[in-house]
């Protein structure tokens, strides 16, 4: 089985190809990624064709796409998803979610209980708790780091080192999602018959942007 997958809810725009067995053991075919916050939809096409040269595969052989549903910026979040349901559509094959932050802690390998934290501007912090690597305790939220109790736990990602006087904690790796990881935590879903995500974005708030409303009425000053 092989799946694709990538993430752009972050600065980084990270994607991989991973294959598994029958037994459910997991191989990297290929992976790349780059930081650059500005560029997700200039990188990620070309990002993702390395990858097929890379492995020697066609993107007609892939069976799966995974990626990643934030949350995150408005803007590069929609560049990932939109390029997932177009692979998927073109390709016939289906299309999953994956929680950045579930990728992101996944990629820890621990066995014990820490917090998983990406920057959500406006001086703000996206962030989950989790048990292990694999379980995530309740929905994923939006706070001011000052305002979250860490418990004295690990702290992992870039929303944890850019606020570590607030947190009272240092940030430890990994920093930024990895799409090796997230194609291995997919396979590993899919193995084990589990249920994603709709591939939609998270979001947690409302964007910025908003429609206009009805034109003020202006009265003229007449002499």
């Amino acid at each position: 089985m092989l799946l694709l997958a990538f993430d752009t809810a972050t600065p980084a725009v990270t994607a991989a190809i991973g294959e598994t067995d029958a037994d459910g053991a997991f191989t990297l075919r290929a992976s790349a990624s780059s930081v650059d916050a500005r560029r997700h939809g200039e990188l990620l096409a070309p990002t993702v064709q390395g990858l097929l040269a890379e492995s020697g595969l066609d993107l007609a052989e892939l069976d799966h796409i995974a990626v990643g549903i934030g949350p995150g910026p408005y803007t590069g979040l929609r560049v990932g998803l939109a390029t997932g349901h177009a692979f998927a559509d073109a390709l016939g094959v289906p299309c999953h979610g994956v929680t950045t932050l579930d990728a992101l802690a996944f990629a820890t390998r621990r066995t014990e209980p820490f917090l998983a934290l990406t920057d959500a501007r406006r001086k703000e912090v996206f962030w989950a708790r989790y048990d292990d690597h694999l379980t995530r305790v309740g929905e994923v939220r939006v706070d001011r780091p000052a305002e979250i109790d860490t418990e004295g736990l690990p702290l992992i990602g870039d929303g944890a080192r850019m606020y570590t006087d607030a947190l009272g904690s240092p940030a430890v790796e990994p920093y930024l999602p990895d799409a090796a990881a997230m194609a291995e935590l997919a396979l590993l879903r899919l193995h084990l018959g589990e249920k994603f995500p709709e591939p939609v974005p998270l979001y947690l708030r409302r964007p910025d942007a908003v429609e206009p409303g009805a034109p003020k009425k202006v009265r003229q000053w007449v002499k």
